[in-house]
């Protein structure tokens, strides 16, 4: 089973100051192709997420100004987080416990990369659903 540290090994995420408009997120966002950024402090330590959703929930659907609204205001505090000694089937069982599509990666308290459910092979998500139609058996 793979752990966190494989695959977020030499990854780059995006990562912003809670300062930073919700409308240059968006634009990093869309270069890079990914769904969230990770709102970190000068050290590094993760103060929140902001993902698609939360542009569209939080800022669109409220009628906010994207070029005018900060991360820091729109982005989910304190999210759920996992260890790079964590597994694959762990961060798959957080976030479908959670309803939620990405896990940061933090160690020693600074982050060091954001997981995705699209990260993980057949064979994971396989796992997970054959435990999650065990429990619903039960």
């Amino acid at each position: 089973m793979r752990r966190m540290s494989e695959i977020v090994r030499d990854q780059k995420p995006l990562t912003f100051s809670p300062r930073t408009t919700v409308k240059h997120a968006c634009h990093s966002m869309s270069e890079r192709r990914v769904g969230a950024v990770l709102v970190t402090d000068k050290e590094n330590r993760l103060l929140g997420i902001f993902t698609g959703r939360d542009a569209v929930c939080r800022v669109l659907a409220e009628g906010k100004d994207p070029a005018e609204t900060t991360l820091g205001e729109v982005m989910t505090p304190a999210p759920c987080t996992m260890a790079p000694t964590g597994s694959a089937i762990d961060a798959l069982r957080l976030m479908h416990d959670g309803g939620f599509r990405h896990v940061p990666v933090v160690a020693d308290g600074k982050v060091v990369g954001v997981v995705s459910h699209g990260d993980f092979r057949g064979l994971e998500t396989a796992r997970l659903d054959e435990e999650t139609g065990l429990w619903e058996r039960i």
